[in-house]
């Protein structure tokens, strides 16, 4: 039986990325077959993979000039404190916008550093929306933003105009839709939602912003050491790098981030119309927020929850289990979820709910 791979992440990636990248450890061709991850990083062979790889986010995101991209460890959870740590001096105040459990984290990090103004927050609604009506002054450091929150099922869709640098935790919904990076000083994003395997994470820096803290920056903690030595001041994730550069290809292929938008809106809108007109379901997220990435919902019956997942298991249905901090059930629904497997599971819920609606009736 075919599976269907709902998990947040580590979460799916295109069959074309996982058969290459198998390929590869066992032996890559312009090695001389030597296994992908035995070779040097600095080899002729890899540098042309990370050469070839920048291009195609600069293409895939129209980045404009003036920006750097880069491949660097540490997942997010590193970039909570990098970021201030290059960007907020002591004396000065950034904004956050506290939207789920990643944000939450990212302004415990930056408290350490300088100021932090947290601009609005939806912590007290167990963060089912997108905060609106906040204002941002004019002398921010910056203002930051994590654009879809996979736990919670809600996301900010669209391109935010701001009157101060913008910084973007993208970690789960990077190369879902077109996105204008000229309005951004800094995008970062851990792989393993949308681009490849754990281990690596993207960042696309606007070079002028660095430079202007007074502090000492540790060397490996500084965006300007990854930039002059283009991603190689010490050993990268390869393999992770390898398989993220496979997707950039695919996704290429498939025509784009546009074509990958109008795909997961359908995918989206499928899911949930079902959660909306099936009586057994609801969904958690306020509407106007919800995410395309991550749909959470819950049954309105609690009692039937152990059955349904039971249920949805035996029709080949895996990692829809929801987080502990909203329950129920997370389908994710990234890039490579074809359409089909999102019809097998309203399918599965459309079933269910007709065998027990028929039960009580």
């Amino acid at each position: 039986m075919k599976k269907h791979n709902f998990s947040a992440g580590p979460s799916i990636l295109p069959s074309y990325t996982l058969e290459n990248a198998s390929k590869a450890v066992a032996g890559w061709e312009p090695a001389g077959g030597l296994s992908l991850i035995e070779i040097s990083h600095r080899s002729k062979e890899f540098v042309a993979v990370v050469d070839e790889a920048t291009q195609l986010i600069k293409e895939l995101l129209n980045v404009p000039s003036g920006y750097s991209v880069l491949f660097l460890q540490g997942g997010a959870s590193t970039q909570f404190c990098m970021v201030p740590y290059n960007l907020l001096d002591n004396n000065q105040t950034a904004a956050y916008l506290d939207t789920g459990a990643w944000a939450n984290k990212s302004i415990k990090e930056a408290k350490l550093f300088g100021n932090v103004n947290v601009v609005g927050s939806s912590k007290g609604d167990n963060y089912n929306f997108i905060p609106k009506g906040y204002s941002l002054a004019n002398d921010l450091a910056y203002f930051h933003i994590t654009t879809n929150n996979t736990i919670y099922g809600t996301e900010i869709k669209e391109d935010l105009d701001v009157n101060v640098p913008l910084v973007a935790d993208m970690s789960s919904d990077i190369f879902s839709r077109p996105v204008d990076v000229s309005k951004y000083a800094l995008i970062y994003a851990g792989a393993q939602k949308n681009l490849g395997p754990a281990g690596v994470t993207l960042a696309i820096v606007k070079d002028d912003i660095l430079g202007k803290v007074d502090r000492q920056i540790p060397t490996m903690l500084n965006y300007q050491t990854h930039i002059d030595k283009e991603s190689m001041f010490n050993t990268p994730p390869v393999f992770a790098i390898y398989a993220s550069y496979l997707t950039l290809k695919w996704l290429k292929e498939q025509g784009g981030l546009g074509e990958m938008q109008k795909r997961n809106q359908a995918k989206a809108e499928l899911l949930y119309n079902e959660i909306d007109s099936n009586p057994l379901f609801e969904g958690t997220a306020a509407v106007e927020d919800r995410s395309l990435m991550n749909v959470t919902f819950v049954m309105k019956n609690p009692d039937l929850e152990t059955e349904f997942m039971a249920y949805a298991t035996e029709q080949g249905i895996s990692g829809i289990k929801g987080h502990r901090s909203v329950g129920g059930f997370r389908a994710s629904i990234y890039n490579a979820m074809p359409i089909e497997s999102v019809q097998v599971l309203t399918t599965a819920m459309n079933v269910f709910a007709e065998k027990h609606v028929a039960v009580n009736s």
